[in-house]
């Protein structure tokens, strides 16, 4: 369990964990209290909310194109630098989000957060992880960074949806600005200049890897908003696969490729990184579909919608100290395969609900799903980490890092997609119609979370040991 204060260490500044847990706080919060904020945004900037994921996309995006990078450039300018300049650009486009005027402006403001985010909290757990010279203290002091993490999805939606009805959306992105500075101030006199001799960069295959996930994610982005012709689409996807292809081509003649082929032929590293992919098709739109639906279908107010969706993140706090006893007990395969039967179940309840529908029943369903699907991730993550070798344990982590947030931002866009296939050109429908097409929706996306669960039937059989939950 993360403990209440850091531990102490000669000739370590006790605020240096306290840095760490900002910024973790930061973008935890920051990618939850955008949520229920959204229809009010749409409204402001004059769009459909049903585009208004672009915002969320675009920041998890370029979290998941610069984060190989992170290490490199801490390395290269010192874990100082890097992080007072990862909390400059993410205040700043804090600030810009705060001023823009179209959606377009939004989501370059957005881009300018995500190089922040990318930077801010690896520099910040690097720093930790260099700081402390034993495993005992270097682990109490990464549970301490852990605990703002799991408070900030928790507030998330609640104070999104208090700062909207009760003041507007902007303020969502000026909250920012205080903790910026505070955390500006603390790093300039706390955080160590730690440097390391920086490896030399894999250009090449960097360029080939990151315009792959880009143009692949801006496909299926693409599909659902209906801005390209069909043609156009089909033809930047087949160009992102083509960079795929040929990244695979690369590494099996590079000597140091940005990320080793070699560590695909561990067959459970394998599966985490398909698993974190297909399982999040299905599940990984749910915290941009609720709030919609809470206010569009239900005619909920942003307060009234952000606290119904506390229950996920405060189950998903719960459960998160039970993954290792129930791994024990049970075995990954067995936790993992229940977990997801229960995700696509909990998704699948959301379906059969009425305007009568009560808060309390939605509280149950959001219970469960929040703890079934931390029980699953945490479950699919740790068995993936821990059953690399050391020498290919950083590239895991970054790899699956990237895989995560990847698959994130292919969980919103596919579950907009599906939501816009049912909704058809309607984009102002009754609310019938509005709750037919979220019902389909909803139907839709239990069947891709248990259709893509069968992933885990290429684990042979449950495999017994100790993990740490990701």
């Amino acid at each position: 369990m993360p403990t209440l204060l850091p531990p102490r260490v000669d000739g370590v500044s006790p605020w240096l964990p306290w840095l760490a847990a900002i910024s973790l706080f930061m973008e935890t919060l920051d990618a939850t209290i955008l949520n229920t904020a959204l229809p009010s945004m749409a409204a402001s900037l004059g769009e459909s909310p049903l585009v208004m994921q672009s915002v969320l996309v675009a920041y998890v995006l370029t979290l998941a194109v610069l984060v190989p990078l992170s290490g490199w450039v801490a390395d290269r300018f010192g874990t100082r630098r890097a992080f007072l300049a990862a909390i400059v650009l993410f205040t700043l486009g804090s600030i810009l989000c705060a001023a823009s005027q179209t959606l377009p402006q939004m989501i370059a403001c957005r881009i300018v957060q995500g190089v922040g985010g990318a930077l801010m909290l690896p520099t910040g757990r690097l720093a930790v992880l260099k700081s402390y010279p034993d495993r005992t203290s270097r682990m109490e002091a990464l549970n301490f960074i852990a605990l703002p993490g799991l408070i900030g999805p928790v507030l998330g939606p609640s104070l999104g949806g208090l700062i909207v009805e009760y003041s507007s959306w902007h303020w969502i992105f000026l909250v920012n600005v205080p903790v910026g500075i505070v955390g500006f101030v603390l790093a300039w006199r706390h955080m160590p200049q730690l440097r390391e001799p920086a490896a030399r960069i894999d250009v090449p295959g960097y360029l080939l890897f990151a315009s792959g996930v880009l143009l692949l994610s801006y496909a299926l982005e693409m599909f659902g908003e209906h801005r390209l012709s069909i043609a156009a689409t089909l033809a930047m996807a087949a160009c992102g696969i083509a960079s795929i292809a040929g990244y695979i081509a690369y590494a099996r003649q590079h000597k140091a490729p940005l990320f080793p082929l070699a560590i695909f032929r561990n067959r459970i590293f394998s599966i985490g990184i398909l698993g974190n992919l297909l399982v999040r098709l299905g599940s990984g739109g749910l915290p941009l579909l609720l709030p919609l639906f809470l206010q569009l279908a239900f005619l909920y107010s942003p307060a009234h919608a952000g606290l119904l969706l506390m229950p996920i993140a405060g189950a998903a706090l719960l459960v998160k100290p039970t993954v290792v006893p129930l791994i024990q007990r049970f075995g990954n395969y067995r936790v993992l395969m229940l977990s997801n039967i229960a995700v696509g179940a909990a998704i699948m309840a959301l379906a059969f609900t009425t305007p009568q529908t009560s808060n309390l029943y939605f509280v149950l369903v959001l219970l469960a799903f929040g703890a079934a699907i931390s029980l699953q991730f945490s479950t699919l993550n740790a068995s993936a980490l821990s059953s690399l070798p050391a020498q290919y344990a950083s590239a895991g982590n970054m790899l699956l890092s990237t895989a995560m947030q990847l698959a994130l931002s292919m969980g919103l866009t596919f579950a907009i997609v599906v939501l816009s296939l049912f909704l058809g050109q309607d984009f102002h429908p009754d609310q019938g119609k509005t709750f037919a097409a979220y019902h389909h929706t909803f139907i839709t996306l239990a069947l891709m979370t248990w259709a893509s669960g069968l992933v885990f039937l290429l684990i042979r059989k449950p495999a017994r040991q100790t993990t740490r939950p990701a």
